[in-house]
């Protein structure tokens, strides 16, 4: 495990996040605390939703000396509408048709937080799906569940692996966490002590 200068505590209760953030070898800690808003003006620009939410998030919690708080809120974007979580099996059927034989973006806003200082920003990701079934899309509503994916999918399961044609950008950040540019914003904030 890396040394770091700061207690990380990530809050997310996504198991994927926990697994993206596992991977950068820190110790790290999990709190979420229930009930925490991702209502955002009507107005805002979708590019710039969940890295509000994001911020907003980080709002919610108390962070202590010696502590760095990650907050992260991921988006699909089909045009100019907003995919977040499917309500039910009919509505991530409706996102995966829509999704179908097209290129949408995933958004993912991050939010780093001390005692002292914030950092957030955005990582864009392209996707292009091929042209879906209906029985495809049927097929992995039914036996995926993916009602607690925004865009009603998640790309390391099978819908990625046989619909997903094209990637551009961070595949991590399309699992929900853009790792590599955390490493980066991490290591600038002098998390990492002794390195270089």
């Amino acid at each position: 495990m890396r040394t770091t200068q700061y207690k990380i505590v990530l809050a997310s209760n996504s198991p994927r996040r926990r697994e993206l953030l596992a991977g950068l070898d820190v110790d790290f800690v999990v709190k979420v605390l229930p009930d925490v808003s991702e209502a955002y003006p009507e107005n805002l620009e979708v590019a710039r939703v969940p890295q509000f939410i994001a911020k907003e998030k980080a709002e919610a919690y108390k962070v202590v000396p010696g502590e760095l708080l990650i907050t992260a809120d991921t988006v699909v974007v089909l045009g100019n509408e907003v995919l977040g979580k499917p309500r039910d099996e009919a509505d991530a059927v409706r996102m995966l048709t829509e999704l179908s034989g097209r290129t949408h973006q995933v958004i993912t806003g991050v939010c780093l937080t001390t005692e002292h200082e914030q950092r957030s920003f955005t990582v864009t990701t392209d996707v292009t799906f091929r042209p879906l079934t209906p029985w495809e899309i049927q097929y992995y509503v039914t036996h995926y569940r993916p009602f607690d994916k925004a865009g009603a999918y998640g790309i390391q399961e099978w819908i990625g692996y046989v619909g997903a044609t094209s990637i551009r950008g961070s595949y991590f950040n399309v699992m929900g966490l853009p790792v590599q540019r955390i490493n980066d914003e991490l290591t600038a904030m002098g998390a990492f002590g002794d390195e270089g």
